[in-house]
């Protein structure tokens, strides 16, 4: 078991990095996850882990990459509700990473 060191805490990871208990999550647990994936997290990705963490709440479940694009624009409009705005964000890996960082289960579908 790998594990995630915030402050004093040890934050226990599966194998893939995502948080084995989901109500260990926190915006200095997102912020240490995001450095470990050398992102720095600015307004425009704590403004998608939000939407991401409301989708949790909303449906159970971590979105898979196309849902995740028509919610967010739904919810944000087209100018950020695209692959293009969310693969830059997101290192080409939008629903998985951003899933991580917002400290939901990795989606379904992704390898």
């Amino acid at each position: 078991m790998n594990s995630l060191t915030v402050g004093a805490r040890a934050i226990e990871l599966d194998k893939d990095g995502f948080l084995v208990e989901l109500s260990d999550w926190s915006f200095e647990v997102a912020s240490a996850l995001a450095a470990a994936e050398d992102i720095e997290l600015s307004p425009e990705h704590w403004e998608i882990l939000e939407l991401l963490r409301n989708f949790y709440d909303e449906f159970q479940l971590s979105p898979a990459t196309r849902p995740l694009i028509k919610y967010t624009a739904l919810k944000l409009g087209p100018d950020k509700g695209n692959s293009l705005h969310l693969n830059r964000l997101f290192k080409g890996t939008p629903a998985k990473l951003a899933a991580k960082l917002a400290g939901l289960p990795k989606p379904t579908n992704c390898l």
